[in-house]
């Protein structure tokens, strides 16, 4: 059964963000994702300064059974990138909540993401998992 924070906004897609004190939007990949992509092999990030719309494609993450695209969850400008990743983009599976982030984002409009899924939402489209 995938964990799903409540302190979280959920695309459709899959991806989580997470709303800083700083305002900045921390994004990553859903529990549910990484168990369905199996073990990540390869993180394929955005550079620092790469702007995107919101559900814009923003990276890929390539695993033994397949290879998934990745989408900005909220409109902005990528600030950070996950160092770790590079290294040992298993963190992927190990702590996608944590350590396994993937890129920062300044968001251009911040109430976008209220229109994204709070958990209950987001377990609701899973079909309650």
């Amino acid at each position: 059964m995938s964990r799903i924070p409540e302190d979280l906004r959920y695309s459709s897609t899959h991806q989580w963000a997470r709303l800083g004190a700083d305002g900045l939007v921390v994004v990553g990949i859903t529990d549910h994702a990484q168990e369905a992509l199996g073990d990540v092999l390869f993180c394929e990030l955005p550079a620092v300064g790469t702007r995107f719309a919101a559900g814009e494609q923003s990276g890929t993450v390539e695993s033994l059974k397949a290879a998934s695209e990745v989408y900005a969850p909220v409109s902005g400008e990528v600030v950070a990138q996950n160092p770790i990743l590079g290294l040992t983009p298993e963190r992927v599976n190990e702590e996608p909540y944590g350590e396994g982030w993937f890129f920062t984002l300044r968001p251009e409009n911040p109430a976008e993401l209220d229109a994204l899924l709070d958990a209950a939402g987001y377990a609701a489209s899973l079909g309650g998992a």
